[in-house]
């Protein structure tokens, strides 16, 4: 069977890579995987939905498990993801992504975050972008979707960035935000939302 196009979208906080993702998705007539991933995960694996919420895109290492496998999230892709052996954070990751993994291969997709350019990193298919921008740009963003003071939207990024970066490079063998690991890495500040979504649209058309 021939892999799907996959879209995998990492992005900073504020960045616009969410609405950025949705765009593209609407516009290449593709679905669009975000939360849904939590909600189908939560569904297959009998794990309480609101536990992947709370630890979604979040570091949660466990100490033995560390010093069984050295690190990083090998063993649940293998076998007994269902072992409650197995620490919380690890069968929360897994069981993401086997819904990621399940997500590409029914049909072409944008998916934003949890290290879905990691998991999917063998489908010859797949395209990886980071949307990034200067923090002045998010800080705006965000002060105007979160009703904050800059000042208070500007904790709120590093806080978020640094949640989601110690999560990708404790999931990963891989560095959040290294422009190695993408395909394309764009500043949504330079050409807003729209021109990204059409710069991105023309790159897959590209790589047809």
């Amino acid at each position: 069977m021939a892999e799907n196009l996959v879209i995998a979208i990492g992005r900073q906080f504020g960045s616009g890579g969410r609405d950025i993702g949705k765009g593209v998705a609407e516009k290449l007539g593709i679905a669009f995987y975000d939360k849904e991933i939590l909600a189908n995960a939560a569904k297959a694996s009998g794990i309480m939905q609101d536990l992947f919420e709370e630890m979604d895109e979040r570091y949660t290492p466990s100490f033995l498990y560390n010093l069984s496998v050295g690190g990083g999230y090998t063993l649940p892709f293998f076998y007994g993801i269902d072992n409650e052996q197995i620490p919380t954070g690890e069968r929360l990751f897994a069981w993401q992504a086997r819904t990621i993994q399940k997500f590409a291969k029914e049909s072409p997709c944008v998916i934003i975050g949890r290290c879905a350019d990691y998991i999917l990193k063998e489908n010859p298919k797949l395209i990886s972008i980071y949307i990034h921008a200067d923090i002045d740009y998010r800080k705006k963003r965000i002060a105007e979707l979160y009703n904050l003071r800059e000042d208070a939207a500007a904790v709120l990024i590093r806080k978020t960035d640094k949640t989601r970066a110690n999560y990708y490079n404790f999931s990963t063998d891989r560095k959040w935000g290294d422009m190695t690991n993408y395909d394309l890495c764009i500043n949504s500040a330079k050409l807003g939302t729209e021109k990204t979504i059409q710069l991105i649209c023309d790159y897959v058309e590209h790589r047809k």
